[in-house]
């Protein structure tokens, strides 16, 4: 093989490929697939599912419908900060709707869309697990309680 052509070559889809690889002989192994394949792109383009279903001869259809069926995957590209908004019950209780309020108007996006400069993703999840510090939100990870809508400016400040 060439120098040149090795320049060519995508790591993503050999990291693709080794990941197939690796779930081959496994009985249900489209979910692990897709997850690992999210991992590396950061969504399932359209080109990936597409591959995965020609490695593993299980039909692009049935791909779509585990892909639009489960929450976790995702068809387009997420923002650099994923806002993960809890309206789980203490959430709820607690103020969560005006905090998720409060999201929508300094970010101008609803529930699963991205900014226009691709700063943020704004979700809501059905709980974050910190529902001693309701309401919260969780930025990369990063979780955020004791809510007031007047502190969301100052938080989304902290995020490039």
């Amino acid at each position: 093989m060439c120098t040149a052509c090795e320049d060519l070559v995508d790591p993503k889809e050999i990291k693709l490929d080794e990941i197939i690889a690796k779930y081959q002989s496994e009985k249900g192994p489209l979910i692990p697939i897709l997850q690992e394949a999210q991992e590396v792109y950061g969504y399932l383009p359209a080109h990936v599912l597409k591959h995965i279903s020609k490695a593993t001869r299980i039909p692009l259809s049935r791909i779509y419908g585990v892909v639009t069926f489960y929450a976790q995957f995702r068809l387009t590209p997420v923002g650099r900060n994923l806002i993960n908004v809890c309206m789980g019950t203490a959430c709820h209780v607690r103020g969560g709707a005006k905090v998720l309020e409060t999201l929508e108007k300094e970010l101008k996006i609803k529930d699963g869309a991205t900014t226009e400069d691709g700063r943020f993703t704004l979700e809501i999840v059905a709980c974050i697990g910190a529902c001693g510090l309701a309401p919260v939100i969780s930025i990369n990870n990063e979780v955020h309680g004791r809510l007031l809508p007047e502190k969301i400016a100052g938080i989304l400040a902290k995020y490039e």
